[in-house]
Formats: structure tokens, C-alpha cells, sequence
């Protein structure tokens, strides 16, 4: 059974929560984002091999750990815990890459059961020009690579970014992709759900919409068509990974988070996950150091939101 937490998303949807029963708004709730654990990359950093200096992950081990400990925590428990790719740093078909695909779950398994895992693909997982069967790997050991789920009236997308940055080996996924993604739009919008909120590994941009192509945000050809998509279905704000910093700024309402790792830093943060509060108005979120968070729990004015019914 334990092996299943890691495969409950499931014919494009997470097995976790019934959807008939997740349609209603039931008052505020939060969950936990986490992004990029990659195990591996902190010692392929220091080294400067980021091809295949990932031959040890202890720290990283200790981090995740950290992680899953300070989430058991906390009271009350939140609706889930959603990890916005790069699980592990090995492409796949890498030497490392299964060993540290066990030992992430080994440290996983000890998530509350109570508290659903939410996987969402990173360009280490499925790599960087994804093909049909690093997709299939990746869906045969974490479930689907896009999916959604209703959680209390809201209506909750996670994409697969790899394929808005490279599909040229997989042009039939993209497409299927965006085919899925209009009917769950429509889907949506029929449902009169509170929010919408969009889960990828790539950041749609880092700080301004039209900011230049960088390797941590989506190229501006891609980037524009899927703002407007977003921002015309009325998406409340997307939650990514990938930058290993926090970061972020919003298109015309749509908010776009980067949240940084809780393994490898690459600027100035600290290790660490996500708060996110979703209230009848609005979402809130607040990024915490493990430490922080493991030490402290949520603070008092993001709590009182909790209560207020």
C-alpha cells in the first residue's frame, strides 16, 4: 500500500480525493509546496559535474527528511503536499538515477498517510527533450505526467512543463496536452469552482512576463500563448520550481510563484517549502525555512485564516 502513495494520480487524476465530493466550497484550507529535492545536485554542483557528478545525496537525504518531519507536524494537518519536479538530479538513464529515485521514496513513505503526495514532472525526471518512454518511466514510477483534482471548490491543474520547453521528440504529447488542458478549462469553468491553480516545474517567467528566454523560464513563444490561456480561464496563480531561488510577479491577475528548493540552493534562500493558504478570496502563501517551519509551524495570522468560516 505504501508504494501506492506514489501512484495516485491515476487516468489524469488524483485517486486521493473524490471528485463529486470535492466540488463544494467548505471553507479556507492549505497545503504544502516543495520543489526540486534533486538528489544528487548538491555534490555535482560543488564539483562543477553537473553530468554526472551526482554520485552522492546524503545532504539531501537529511533535507528531505527534514521536510516530511516538519509537514507531520503540523496541526492542522495540511490538504496536501505537492512537490514541483526534479525529484532526483539524474536524467533519465543516468547511472544514479533509480538509487535516488528509492531513496526519495524510502524517505516519502514517512509522509503522514493522511497528508496526499502530488508529483508534478521536472526536466531531471523525464528530461530535457522528454521522449514517449522517459514519459512512460517516469508515469510507471509517479504517476501521470499531467493531471487534475478538485479539492473544497477548487479546481487544481498539474501540467507537464517539459513539454511547452522541447517536445520535438514527443510532438503528439504536446498536443494531447493542450487538448486536455481546453477541456479541463471548459471543465472548470462549467463547475463554478473559487479558484484555479496551476502546479509546473517550469516557471512561466521569473519576475516580468516579458522578460528574455533564460534556461529558468518558458521561451517567450510558448510563454505569451499559455499566459493568455491561463489568464483568460481565470487561473488564480501557478506554482513552480526549477529556479532553486524564490521569485515571481504576476500577468494581468494571474499570479506566477517560483518557490525555491528544499535541496540544492542556487541564489541566497534557504532550504525550505511553501504555505499555501486558499481562502473564499484569495491564496496566500508564505515560504518558510525547514528549520522555521519544523521548529515553529504555521504563524498566528496565517492559522486565523484557517478558522474563519
Amino acid at each position: 500500500a505504501a508504494e501506492n502513495a506514489f501512484l495516485r494520480a491515476r487516468g489524469r487524476t488524483l485517486t486521493s480525493f473524490r471528485s463529486d465530493a470535492e466540488y463544494q466550497w467548505k471553507g479556507p484550507f492549505y497545503f504544502i509546496q516543495g520543489a526540486d529535492p534533486q538528489f544528487g545536485l548538491m555534490k555535482a554542483w560543488t564539483h562543477g559535474d553537473t553530468d554526472s557528478g551526482d554520485d552522492e545525496w546524503g545532504e539531501e537525504i537529511k533535507l528531505a527528511e527534514q521536510a516530511v518531519q516538519a509537514i507531520n507536524k503540523l496541526n492542522p494537518k495540511p490538504k496536501f503536499f505537492v512537490l514541483c519536479g526534479d525529484l532526483v538530479h539524474g536524467m533519465p538513464g543516468t547511472r544514479w538515477k533509480k538509487n535516488q529515485e528509492q531513496d526519495l521514496k524510502d524517505v516519502l513513505k514517512n509522509t503522514d498517510q493522511d497528508i496526499p503526495l502530488v508529483f508534478v514532472s521536472g526536466n531531471h525526471d523525464i528530461g530535457n527533450t522528454p521522449t514517449r518512454e522517459t514519459i512512460d518511466d517516469y508515469c510507471k514510477n509517479w504517476g501521470d505526467d499531467y493531471f487534475s483534482f478538485w479539492v473544497g471548490g477548487v479546481f487544481f491543474l498539474v501540467l507537464n512543463s517539459q513539454l511547452y520547453a522541447d517536445s520535438s521528440k514527443c510532438p503528439e504529447l504536446r498536443q494531447a496536452q493542450d487538448v486536455w488542458l481546453d477541456e479541463q478549462l471548459a471543465l472548470a469553468a462549467n463547475q463554478k469552482c473559487k479558484h484555479i491553480i496551476v502546479f509546473q516545474h517550469i516557471p512561466l517567467f521569473l519576475s516580468k512576463p516579458d522578460e528574455d528566454n533564460d534556461y529558468f523560464n518558458l521561451d517567450k513563444s510558448v510563454r505569451q500563448d499559455v499566459m493568455e490561456k491561463f489568464h483568460k480561464a481565470g487561473i488564480r496563480a501557478v506554482f513552480s520550481g526549477h529556479y532553486h531561488r524564490n521569485a515571481g510577479g504576476s500577468y494581468k491577475g494571474l499570479e506566477v510563484v517560483v518557490s525555491s528548493a528544499i535541496g540544492c540552493q542556487l541564489g541566497q534562500d534557504t532550504h525550505g517549502l511553501r504555505v499555501v493558504v486558499v481562502t473564499e478570496e484569495k491564496v496566500v502563501h508564505r515560504y518558510y525555512s525547514l528549520t522555521e517551519l519544523g521548529s515553529h509551524g504555521i504563524e498566528k495570522e496565517l492559522l486565523d485564516m484557517l478558522a474563519k468560516q
